[in-house]
């Protein structure tokens, strides 16, 4: 059974901005690679060859990076999509695009640990209405949640809703047979003014039609906003192979899995890995802390930083222990000029003061 893939990248990313205001927030790194990569290698692992890319404002940005796909071993047609009117909306758009084949819809700012590729061999064995993953989250108002039987069968859907049923949310990877376009079709917008896919979905289940649930220990985040970019920067650095491609001086300290792009240059610092480092970085009497990224083109010096990740062509100099941070593109970072201090006093007779030096 053929099947195709849908994968979203024309949100606006408002909860990463300011990086967002010039950047589409699906290619923003993880270790030195665009979130939307690893969405699109793992289509392509699972044997999808035909992927939609909805994209938006920031659509020639997104074509720059994907081209045609071939890059990934798939075949890309990109889908405008005016405005970000919701995950069931993009799926009415992309009618055309996807016929009447089976397909995989993958919003491109997740990240799921392990692939798809079990998920799809799944289900075209046995060819649901639809397939949702499902996973345990602290926070479900911030999602769309299910609601299961005691016999695990999906029986409610609520996007964001104020008392969640449950704690399962939904991850962003869904499956769907071609019974979805009618579902999406039946619905009305949301308070929103989006059309919501767990609407759609529930529309299914209401219609009787066959829709499950499969609930991931694995590792997922929603790169939606810095705290989670740098969990799953974290994430993907354990994973990391030591190899020192650039180069590093006698009296520069490399511990743990440390990865050196070529042309990039270490002098007199020491990093503690995971860590990497980017083509023709130059790094120099500096320290490199464990999960940080450092991109191409950048230049470290006389600075302490951790559990950061820094964009191509940035500096860091003469800065001191920074640690949880995303650095955009092309920034400076240098000291500010000291200002002299001095009190001045009124103080009548018999006074008493205590300064802290």
């Amino acid at each position: 059974m053929r099947m195709k893939a849908l994968l979203l990248s024309g949100g606006s990313g408002t909860r990463l901005r300011p990086i967002t205001h010039t950047s589409a927030k699906q290619l923003v790194p993880v270790a030195n690679k665009p979130v939307l990569f690893y969405g699109l290698e793992a289509i392509a692992e699972a044997g999808i060859t035909q992927v939609g890319i909805i994209v938006g404002d920031t659509a020639e940005e997104i074509r720059e990076a994907v081209g045609d796909g071939s890059a990934f071993g798939v075949d890309v047609t990109y889908i405008p999509q005016a405005a970000p009117l919701g995950l069931a909306h993009a799926v009415l758009i992309a009618r055309e695009f996807l016929g009447e084949d089976d397909f995989v819809m993958y919003l491109g700012d997740n990240f799921v640990v392990g692939g798809i590729t079990d998920l799809v061999d799944a289900f075209r064995d046995e060819r649901p209405e639809a397939q949702i993953l499902l996973t345990k989250v602290p926070n479900p108002t911030a999602f769309g949640v299910a609601e299961l039987n005691a016999a695990g069968q999906v029986i409610g859907l609520e996007e964001k809703p104020r008392r969640p049923k449950s704690e399962l949310a939904l991850v962003g990877v869904y499956l769907f047979s071609p019974a979805i376009h009618e579902a999406v079709r039946s619905i009305e917008p949301s308070w929103r003014g989006e059309l919501e896919i767990t609407h759609a979905l529930q529309w299914l289940i209401d219609a009787g039609r066959d829709v499950r649930s499969t609930t991931i220990s694995g590792y997922w985040k929603d790169t939606g906003n810095v705290t989670d970019m740098l969990e799953v920067n974290r994430s993907v650095l354990e994973s990391l192979e030591r190899r020192i491609d650039g180069t590093v001086d006698d009296a520069s300290e490399i511990i743990g899995r440390v990865r050196v792009e070529p042309g990039a240059k270490v002098t007199g610092s020491r990093i503690v890995g995971p860590a990497v480092v980017g083509a023709n970085t130059v790094i120099t009497d500096s320290y490199v802390g464990p999960f940080t990224s450092i991109s191409d083109d950048c230049r470290i010096e006389d600075s302490e930083i951790e559990y950061s990740i820094v964009l191509r062509d940035s500096s860091l100099s003469g800065v001191r222990r920074v640690e949880a941070s995303l650095i955009g593109r092309s920034v400076e970072v240098t000291p500010a000029t000291r200002t002299p201090a001095a009190h001045r006093f009124v103080l009548g007779d018999h006074s008493k003061v205590q300064i802290s030096s």
